[in-house]
């Protein structure tokens, strides 16, 4: 029982740093407005690790290396704990199940991803619906619209209602299932 109270605690921490850090990460590609309170909340609460990750690692082509490090850190960091508290022999690991880590926490980074892209679209369609001069309406749209535009070209909206989000979830539903349950799978397989 108290192993199941660290093993969701430690998930629960592990999973809003690597979505924090995914966050600033995505802002920072889309090029989302720093001027409101959540994205000063994401860099702030994020800034204790990028900053000095940046000092090793710095930006590259436009893209916030130290952030995706991070990222995957977090997430790999949740899959080698949950498997330490269920007992797993590392000390016995052969190479083979180093990478299926490596691989289950790639799979675990892209799930988190799709999850957090629903996440997104859902709250800016909500803004839209609820209050769309809302002050975090433009960093939502920002968010969500590279998302949305690829279905909004070809769902047109419906007596003025958007159906891309539903369209953008069932995609990115498709790709959990299929793909990354796939790849998360085989590293657990290699795992043993």
């Amino acid at each position: 029982m108290l192993q199941d109270a660290l093993q969701f605690l430690l998930r629960i921490v592990c999973e809003l740093a690597a979505t924090a850090f995914w966050l600033r990460f995505y802002m920072q590609l889309n090029r989302v407005p720093y001027a409101n309170s959540f994205a000063r909340f994401i860099v702030k609460v994020t800034d204790f690790a990028v900053r000095p990750v940046r000092r090793i690692i710095p930006g590259f082509l436009g893209l916030d290396w130290a952030s995706l490090l991070l990222f995957f850190f977090a997430e790999w960091l949740w899959s080698m704990a949950s498997y330490w508290l269920l007992g797993y022999p590392f000390m016995a690991a052969g190479a083979s199940a180093w990478l299926g880590f490596l691989l289950y926490s790639l799979a675990a980074c892209l799930n988190l991803i799709a999850y957090i892209f629903m996440a997104l679209v859902a709250a800016q369609a909500i803004i839209s619906w609820v209050n769309p001069f809302s002050p975090a309406a433009p960093v939502f749209y920002a968010l969500a619209r590279p998302l949305l535009r690829p279905f909004q070209r070809f769902i047109p909206p419906i007596s003025g209602i958007d159906l891309s989000p539903m369209a953008a979830f069932v995609a990115l539903q498709l790709l959990v299932i299929a793909p990354v349950a796939g790849l998360a799978r085989y590293g657990r397989a290699l795992i043993g």
